[in-house]
């Protein structure tokens, strides 16, 4: 559907309609009327059934058409085989919204399936369909429910959490725990056949019972849309934490290059996410900590946490949970922690995590180690690290007044946190409800929770990187596809590279041993010798490539092994053309690839080259187009930054040449991402600061 989907008669009806109502146990008609009963539903209900006179006590109607109001909402309780002649008959009768809930055994795009017939006409009439094949939508912020699911009591379940999910037991799991909060809407989208996750985000940005999104996804049916909706939400300052299932079963299919095969888990999507703000979690206990670190009052302005104990052990334990990469805890300056000592005794160790035990009387230490942190500049949070669950058998400890008096006095979030994930007391969570402190579980969790929340707090929108490749390097593409070819290699695609503004080793064709020794010769050796042919593009794993060749002597031999290694998989040794390059040694091998998700499109991944791609792996990956400094990012994140930057006596790489590589194979790969699937660059040779980088090796392969 085209345009702006209106999902107020969808999540906020004045009207539903139930089509399939039964009396009977366990019907989802019944499920769903006895749901909206018990949590108070305002608005007109419509029990349709095409023979009963009435449905828990409701007047029923046997269609639609004999409704004698308008209906804003239609539930679909019927088998698949006649939702879509109902739909239909709600459609013309004004329906504005629905939800299927079951599946209706068919893929999207083919018109003629009952999925195919449902798209239609919800598109044709304007509906906001949700599902099919889902558990529908719970709206506690307007006491509506199209879900599936009777509430057992609805009161704990209302609060500022709008959830999206392609899974309907993910739902009810994350309904199932309300403790510390609740929902503004529950959506359960299904097969979204019209209505997709960045449809429903999109409403959720402006709802105001919703303070913070969390999306449970396992594709994304429209990329563009839901990039908007992530880049909207952060305008709106409205986090969204998103869990991506299913990121192997995305892998890249590396078409002939090394791209898809060391990008292929993943990395693409995380790094969209990252682009656009969304907090991405890979597990349904980090997103529930951040869901639940999003109910104090007050949200970390950074990722620095200043953590408070009673326990040495604790602090020790904390310490090995410091991951730099979500939160850091800043050591306590020497002036702070002589102050705080005065009160609590000697301060061990860096100071944060503080140790407040000092005599064992809580009721003077405690206050003065939350003060003392709470009071640092460089301190964005903190957190009371202390084990009290419903159930224990000793006396529970008695910190809460102290910590709920310590933030009344700072303008900073604090946090209540047990060790073990999933434990808490709930007359703990039940005195923070509302109040500036949070409760949280898990040191892992918990502290991660924090951080994240605090690195989204300090997001900022970078453009995108305006570069525009030579139309020199576009036209040779352009000339190469013509010819139909299905790889483009080395000697065309470095081609292409050189009037894309990047620096490419200098090298001469040959048919000949006898032209081989002459452009030897010109170049100087050492040289190398390879085949060049676009039936071949990995030629190191065939024998295919010499290396090293020092005098005409060596050039002979290794002549003689690449027309051995060609008999070999039966090509005429005088039917390719080989390369002599000179060697090119001393620098750093690197890869540059560009590949295409199926879900996200371009990427650009860089990482180690030569013989160790395969071997490391591990690669930066960054979306296309990039944004400004992403290439830097790139470089300076990734594992050969050491290397590059200089390292155990080795000199410096030319890192500002790199990043210019990049940007420029990015920049010319994005501008033909119609006409371009995969571009190998490696390896490049990175040189001594000051010495610029060479592309040795290139390929490129159209869609």
């Amino acid at each position: 559907m085209t345009g702006k989907i209106d999902l107020r008669p969808l999540l906020a009806p004045q009207s539903i309609a139930v089509i399939g109502a039964s009396e009977r146990q366990g019907a989802p008609g019944r499920r769903l009327l006895e749901c909206l009963q018990k949590i108070g539903f305002a608005g007109r209900i419509a029990p349709i059934h095409p023979s009963n006179e009435t449905v828990l006590g409701l007047k029923c109607y046997r269609s639609p058409q004999e409704v004698p109001w308008a209906i804003d909402a239609v539930a679909f309780c019927i088998d698949g085989a006649g939702v879509p002649a109902a739909l239909q008959a709600a459609a013309e009768k004004g329906a504005r919204a629905g939800v299927i809930f079951g599946g209706m055994g068919s893929r999207a795009g083919d018109v003629t399936s009952p999925r195919g017939r449902i798209t239609a006409i919800a598109e044709r009439h304007g509906m906001a369909l949700c599902g099919p094949n889902c558990m529908g939508v719970f709206s506690p912020a307007s006491k509506s429910s199209l879900y599936l699911q009777v509430m057992l009591d609805p009161a704990p379940v209302l609060g500022d959490v709008g959830l999206v999910t392609h899974s309907g037991s993910v739902a009810i799991g994350m309904l199932g725990d309300c403790r510390r909060f609740g929902f503004s809407h529950v959506i359960s989208s299904g097969d979204e056949a019209v209505v997709t996750s960045a449809d429903y985000i999109d409403y959720l940005i402006d709802d105001s019972a919703t303070r913070v999104i969390a999306a449970f996804i396992e594709s994304v049916r429209d990329m563009p849309r839901f990039t908007a909706a992530l880049d909207r939400a952060s305008q709106a300052g409205k986090p969204v934490v998103i869990l991506k299932i299913g990121r192997s079963t995305h892998a890249r299919e590396a078409a002939v290059g090394h791209t898809g095969a060391v990008a292929g888990d993943g990395r693409v999507f995380s790094a969209l996410l990252a682009r656009h703000h969304a907090i991405e979690v890979t597990s349904l206990e980090e997103m529930t900590e951040i869901l639940a670190a999003c109910q104090s009052k007050r949200r970390p302005r950074g990722s620095r946490i200043g953590v408070v104990t009673a326990s040495g052990g604790q602090v020790e334990m904390i310490l090995d949970e410091v991951n730099p990469t979500l939160f850091s805890l800043p050591p306590l300056p020497a002036d702070a922690a002589a102050e705080v000592s005065k009160t609590i005794g000697p301060i061990s160790g860096p100071g944060n995590p503080l140790d407040s035990w000092g005599n064992g009387d809580y009721t003077k230490n405690l206050p003065a180690g939350l003060d003392c942190l709470a009071n640092q500049p460089a301190i964005d949070a903190v957190v009371l690290v202390s084990d009290t669950n419903d159930g224990q058998p000793m006396t529970p400890t008695r910190y809460t007044d102290i910590l709920q008096a310590a933030s009344e006095r700072s303008d900073k979030p604090f946090y209540f946190m047990n060790t073990r994930f999933g434990l808490m007391r709930m007359e703990t969570v039940t005195k923070f409800k509302g109040t500036g402190v949070g409760m949280l579980t898990g040191l892992r969790q918990g502290l991660g929770a924090i951080g994240r929340l605090g690195r989204w707090a300090q997001r900022r929108q970078r453009p995108a990187l305006d570069l525009q490749p030579p139309t020199a390097a576009r036209t040779t593409l352009a000339a190469a596809l013509r010819q139909g070819r299905k790889i483009i290699s080395e000697v065309d695609a470095k081609r292409v590279l050189r009037e894309a503004g990047i620096d490419v080793v200098p090298e001469q064709i040959v048919r000949t041993l006898p032209d081989a020794i002459r452009a030897a010769a010109g170049l100087g050796y050492p040289v190398v010798l390879k085949v060049v042919s676009d039936d071949i593009p990995h030629r190191s794993e065939h024998g295919l490539i010499a290396v090293g060749l020092r005098s005409e002597v060596e050039l002979e031999a290794a002549w003689s092994r690449l027309d051995h290694s060609l008999a070999g998989l039966g090509v005429a040794a005088g039917s390719v053309d080989r390369l002599v390059q000179p060697m090119v040694s001393g620098g750093l091998e690197v890869l540059i690839g560009i590949g295409r998700d199926p879900e996200t499109g371009p990427y650009i991944a860089f990482g180690a080259g030569g013989v160790l791609v395969e071997l490391l792996g591990e690669v930066e990956v960054r979306p296309l187009p990039l944004c400004e400094g992403d290439a830097q990012q790139m470089v300076t994140r990734s594992r050969l930054a050491r290397l590059l930057a200089g390292y155990r006596g080795r000199p410096a790489s030319d890192i500002r040449a790199l990043v210019q590589a990049i940007e420029r194979i990015a920049a010319f790969a994005y501008a033909e991402r119609e006409r371009v699937r995969e571009i190998d660059v490696n390896p490049v040779i990175v040189r001594q600061a000051g010495q610029g980088c060479v592309v040795v090796d290139a390929l490129i392969v159209p869609p």
